[in-house]
């Protein structure tokens, strides 16, 4: 079972609802609020035996959460390997601009790639 969240930056920290379950909480950190919203759902799902872990989440964040949240990613070195314009780039993840679909999808497949990349480095011990 996959669970849609959609989880939104708030002054305090973060927000997040389930799309197809009345399910939502907030947290500090996003740690704290995968932790929240896992708990949650799994209490809404209680009576029917039902458990959810964190592989049945799919989280969804825009730009600005998602550079703000992984701080080690380079926006430039990114945007030199996705072909966008380093200032464009930026000033989608300061929220100043919004990128259309395609430069979302875009970006995001530049950072999935990076991501099977990292996944498959291994080191000489």
């Amino acid at each position: 079972m996959k669970i849609n969240l959609i989880v939104e930056k708030t002054r305090t920290g973060y927000s997040a609802y389930a799309e197809n379950y009345p399910v939502f909480t907030v947290g500090k950190t996003l740690d704290e609020l995968k932790f929240n919203i896992l708990e949650s759902i799994n209490l809404h799902f209680e009576k029917s035996g039902k458990t959810v872990g964190p592989d049945d989440l799919k989280i969804y964040l825009d730009l600005p959460q998602f550079f703000n949240f992984y701080k080690v990613i380079n926006v430039k070195a990114l945007s030199e390997r996705i072909g966008i314009n380093q200032s464009l780039l930026a000033q989608y993840i300061k929220g100043h601009k919004k990128p259309s679909k395609r430069q979302t999808e875009r970006i995001l497949y530049g950072v999935q790639e990076l991501g099977k990349e990292l996944a498959a480095i291994k080191f000489v011990c």
